[in-house]
């Protein structure tokens, strides 16, 4: 196994654990919705108000997701109307260092990376 030590094979399962694990952190809405609630708790309504073009709907799902996850806590009070809040869970806030990461990269590459799309385009007329 030692020489699966940098990669995905190393969990023994063909990676399947791994690529379960990306495939939640990576989606844009779970980023969206992390680096959203890293300014501190909030309502649902507040959090769609925030993240522009989520529906309700997957907003719902990821927030669920989230939760199972562990990265996401959520705390309901018993009033009328009834309130839920969400916030970043210890292991949630973890992953802001590493998104933040991933996000400079993607900025300071952007040039690079449309120019690349335009060759591409260019060449596939």
């Amino acid at each position: 196994m030692e020489e699966y030590h940098h990669t995905c094979m190393i969990r023994g399962d063909g990676g399947r654990a791994i690529r379960a694990i990306l495939d939640r952190i990576c989606d844009k809405w779970t980023m969206l919705i992390v680096a959203t609630l890293d300014g501190g708790r909030m309502r649902f309504t507040e959090l769609k108000e925030h993240i522009p073009g989520i529906s309700q709907r997957m907003l719902t799902l990821t927030l669920r997701n989230l939760e199972r996850d562990g990265l996401v806590s959520r705390t309901a009070y018993a009033e009328v109307p009834p309130r839920v809040e969400y916030e970043l869970t210890a292991l949630g806030k973890s992953l802001i260092p590493p998104a933040l990461t991933l996000a400079g990269w993607a900025i300071e590459h952007n040039g690079e990376i449309l120019a690349s799309r335009e060759t591409y385009a260019a060449r596939e007329k």
